[in-house]
């Protein structure tokens, strides 16, 4: 069967950076399964397994723009501190969700001063060319529950 829109795909893979420093990695004990085609994964990464089969391997590269986007520095910036007055000690490499225009951000503190905080709001893949190493474990139809909620049940995927 091949992997096309709506298929439950599973998969091992290994995540590294330009140099082959290992970002991510499946466990081999619970690969990563998902639906093809319902956004769970990069879309340069769903559109390269796209037609592949139970036993393919692949290595695919994503420039930035295709994976977590460029750095963009107009998404670092100074608040003031006493927005985290609740949190006690604010220190470089915490990260916190705040409501942006965009809905729900995700934030890691860059730096902090005597009365602001810069916080940055890119992804912290942002500017990295990904390199995944792929095989695909398991190709099937998908359950209609699992169409339903647009994900995978059961191992490797999305328990509820």
């Amino acid at each position: 069967m091949n992997i096309a829109k709506d298929k439950v795909v599973v998969i091992d893979y290994t995540l590294t950076d330009k140099d082959g420093q290992v970002i991510d990695k499946s466990d081999p004990s619970t690969p990563l399964a998902y639906l093809q085609g319902n956004g769970n994964l990069l879309p340069a990464l769903e559109g390269a397994l796209e037609g592949k089969v139970q036993g393919d391997s692949l290595n695919v590269v994503l420039a930035p723009e295709d994976g977590y986007g460029v750095h963009d520095d107009s998404k670092i910036v100074e608040v003031p501190k006493d927005m985290f007055k609740d949190v006690g000690e604010v220190k470089p490499g915490m990260r916190f969700q705040a409501r942006g225009p965009h809905g729900v951000e995700l934030l890691c503190v860059v730096g902090v001063e005597e009365n602001t905080v810069k916080v940055d709001g890119n992804h912290p893949l942002a500017g990295v060319t990904l390199h995944f190493d792929v095989t695909v474990r398991e190709v099937r139809e998908a359950s209609a529950e699992e169409l339903a909620h647009g994900h995978v049940h059961g191992p490797g995927g999305h328990h509820h």
